[in-house]
C-alpha cells in the first residue's frame, strides 16, 4: 500500500486556477497527479480543488454536512465535470469477512458516507448542467 501524501500544488498556469492559486492543497499523490494534468492539459481552460460545497444527508448520524468535491474542471469544449478522486478499492464496498473487525466497520461506514456525498454530487451536477466524475489510480494510469 502507498503512503498517503500531503503538500502545496504551485501551478505552472495559475491564470487557470479559480480560486486562491497560492493555496491548492493535495491530499494524495493522485490528487497532486490529477492537479498537474488539469494545470498543463490545453483540454482544461478552468480548475478548481475543493472550491464546491454540497449539501448532503449523512444517513449514519442522520444530519446534513458539507461536501467539498475534489474538483471542479471546464473544458475546451465547454463541459462542466465535478470530479472525485479515490483508491480504486474504496470505489465499491467492502468485502464482509467471516468476523465483523474494525476495520470492516470503518470502511462500511466510510463507503455509506461516500455513497450519500457521490448522490447528492450527482443531484448536484443533474441541475446545473455539470458530469461527476471518480476517477481513480486505474483512470490516471498508476497501478
Amino acid at each position: 500500500m502507498k503512503k498517503s501524501y500531503k503538500g502545496i500544488y504551485k501551478p505552472s498556469n495559475p491564470n487557470k486556477y479559480v480560486g486562491d492559486y497560492n493555496k491548492i492543497v493535495y491530499r494524495s499523490l493522485l490528487e497532486r497527479k490529477f492537479m498537474l494534468y488539469c494545470d498543463n492539459s490545453v483540454n482544461v481552460t478552468n480548475w478548481a480543488s475543493e472550491e464546491l460545497a454540497i449539501k448532503y444527508y449523512n444517513p449514519i448520524d442522520k444530519k446534513y454536512h458539507r461536501y467539498f468535491p475534489d474538483f471542479i474542471v471546464k473544458t475546451i469544449k465547454g463541459k462542466k465535470l465535478i470530479i472525485e478522486i479515490k483508491p480504486y478499492r474504496q470505489c465499491s464496498a467492502p468485502k464482509p469477512s467471516k468476523k465483523k473487525t474494525k476495520s470492516f466497520m470503518r470502511e462500511s461506514f466510510e463507503w455509506i458516507k461516500n455513497q450519500a456525498k457521490w448522490k447528492a454530487a450527482q443531484s448536484y451536477c443533474d441541475d446545473n448542467g455539470a458530469e461527476f466524475k471518480l476517477i481513480t489510480e486505474k483512470d490516471l494510469g498508476i497501478y
